[in-house]
């Protein structure tokens, strides 16, 4: 019995014995594991403090969760800039998220035993950046002054009319710059190149640098000055000066005239002067007053035309004469048609009643003109260039639905008018229709509509009634 039993507790106690190893081995992975996750948080720790220290990386969120994403160059800066950190940092003591009771894993112990033997790389490149920065900030600004509109030329063209005149009014009238300057500028200008010292000295750096050619072209512009103009005065204007004239001028007075002065220049200032009477020996007449003005009227009467050259154009005269003939021809042509002529169209502009006369047996008066009778027997329609008739229509109104020969109005000898429809269109006499080889008989002041133009029949009653009186004298005999 003992042996049964003493075997059967040495089993229980090696299946004891396994089930505690198992318990012991399950523990140390467990460990294991949160110390790797440890040693993963003081990673990121300690990268995320030497990121704020450096001051130049912004502090940047991130999430747990691995993405893998291409990463931008600013990115890819930053994260060399931490691993840098890192690695010098961790070369040295204890990290500082990491407890002293627990026990290091085998891929740090892996890395302490690398870190040793491995060299420590050295700090990257932004420190060099940012002291080459700092140089170029400190190096001194160059004093650059835009000198505006004002050109090196117009400073030298100022400076000399000032020496010349010491007025800025007459330098402003006088002188002329490279662009329009007002009275306002000139003397702010001149006055920045006498008391502000930055102006007037890059003004005469720039004055320095102009050509020789342009310096003489420049002085030789320059205005005269009263004492110039007083010896100028003094050459009379009877006489004929000539360039030698002017010449000794100069050599007699060397410290009047301004350096750049030749004979021809002094000689071209006293043609003006002359022409402006600014001479010693000239006077300028005063103007007359009161009524002795003289006008152009007056003026037109003193010339004396007998004295005037008469240029004769033989060319313009033939023409005048060809023209001439021309119109008299034309002339002749209206007087030897003026009896065909059985209606004379006038303008007119109101409804005011028509003034007859001896001739004017009846008037059809439209909107725009106004037709007068003065023969028996007329013709209305649209005249073309094969059909003349006596009443073109078409000076009316639009008249392209009347017929070329729309009716005839005709006078007989009791002093009756009576209208006839020759055209295809009916006319309306005061709203009743006429047909087409119908007639109609026509009192004063009808209306007569023919395709949609209307016209007044006006009679001459006076001269109506005495057709009347002729005609019933003849009758009876």
């Amino acid at each position: 019995m003992r042996g049964p039993y003493r075997a059967r507790i040495w089993s229980e106690l090696l299946r004891m014995r396994k089930d505690s190893q198992g318990l012991l081995d399950s523990s140390l992975m467990a460990s294991g594991t949160a110390s790797r996750s440890e040693d993963e948080e003081s990673l990121a720790g300690q990268k995320r403090a030497s990121s704020q220290a450096l001051g130049t990386i912004p502090k940047r969120r991130s999430s747990s969760r691995f993405i893998k994403r291409k990463k931008f160059d600013d990115e890819l800066v930053e994260s060399s800039l931490a691993k840098s950190s890192t690695r010098a940092k961790g070369t040295s003591g204890v990290e500082p998220g990491r407890c002293s009771g627990s026990e290091p894993s085998s891929s740090e112990k892996k890395k302490v035993s690398k870190a040793p033997s491995t060299p420590v790389p050295p700090s990257p490149a932004p420190a060099p950046g940012l002291t080459k920065r700092v140089k170029k900030s400190k190096q001194p600004l160059q004093v650059t002054k835009d000198l505006g509109r004002w050109k090196p030329a117009d400073d030298l063209l100022l400076i000399n009319a000032v020496l010349q005149t010491n007025d800025l009014t007459s330098v402003h009238l006088g002188v002329k710059f490279s662009c329009r300057f007002t009275l306002r500028e000139v003397q702010e200008r001149w006055y920045a190149l006498l008391y502000d010292p930055v102006i007037s000295k890059l003004a005469c750096q720039a004055m320095r640098q102009l050509h020789p050619e342009a310096i003489a072209t420049i002085q030789s512009k320059a205005l005269f000055s009263k004492t110039e103009e007083q010896l100028l005065s003094k050459v009379g204007s009877a006489s004929q000066p000539t360039l030698e004239t002017f010449q000794d001028l100069l050599h007699r007075h060397p410290d009047a005239f301004y350096l750049a002065r030749t004979a021809k220049t002094l000689q071209t200032h006293w043609q003006l002067m002359k022409q402006y009477y600014l001479l010693e020996d000239q006077t300028v007449q005063p103007l007359p007053k009161g009524d002795q003005v003289l006008n152009f009227s007056d003026a037109e009467d003193l010339i004396d035309d007998s004295k005037l050259k008469d240029m004769r154009d033989e060319v313009l005269e033939h023409e005048l004469t060809v023209a001439d003939r021309r119109q008299k021809r034309e002339i002749r042509q209206l007087e030897q048609e003026l009896h065909k002529w059985q209606v004379l169209v006038d303008s007119i502009t109101g409804m005011s009643s028509p003034d007859f006369d001896n001739q004017t047996l009846a008037v059809l008066r439209g909107r725009m003109v106004r037709y007068l009778m003065r023969s028996r027997e007329i013709t209305l329609g649209r005249a073309t260039k094969d059909n003349q008739i006596d009443v073109d229509l078409s000076l009316e109104g639009p008249a392209w639905k009347i017929s070329r020969k729309q009716g005839v109005i005709k006078l007989k000898n009791n002093g009756d008018f009576f209208i006839a429809n020759e055209g295809r269109r009916p006319i309306y006499i005061d709203g009743r229709p006429v047909l087409c080889g119908s007639k109609w008989r026509l009192s004063n002041n009808s209306v007569v509509e023919i395709a949609s133009l209307r016209f007044v029949f006006l009679i001459n009653q006076d001269l109506i009634a005495l057709i009347r009186a002729e005609a019933a004298k003849i009758t009876p005999q």
